[in-house]
């Protein structure tokens, strides 16, 4: 029996089925709907063999079951909804750069 769920003898075991349910999909919820396993051996962390490829898994409702095979670390993040959004590249014209620093020694400068 689990201290932090306290069940007295005389409640109904619909009820506790419920806190139950509720339970495990509040759990759910933090810890998500899908997973990525590293194939192969050796470390599993994503830096360490981030061209190795992934299991991808998703809960069903009572079980991890396999959606695909993903080749690298980048499209498993895509899985699991963790890439941003591709940032427009935008050309910067001669006239908005900083000027540069030119020759000689200036006040800001150590000498």
């Amino acid at each position: 029996m689990d201290p932090t769920d306290p069940v007295g003898p005389d409640e109904p075991l619909d009820a506790w089925a419920a806190r139950r349910d509720e339970r495990r999909a509040a759990h759910r919820e933090i810890t998500g709907n899908r997973r990525v396993v590293v194939l192969g051996e050796g470390a599993r962390a994503a830096h360490v063999t981030p061209d190795a490829p992934r299991l991808l898994l998703e809960w069903d409702g009572t079980a991890w079951a396999t959606v695909g095979v993903a080749q690298d670390a980048y499209q498993a993040r895509e899985f699991l909804g963790h890439v941003p959004p591709p940032v427009a590249e935008v050309e910067v014209e001669a006239s908005d750069r900083q000027p540069r620093l030119g020759k000689g020694t200036g006040r800001h400068r150590r000498t």
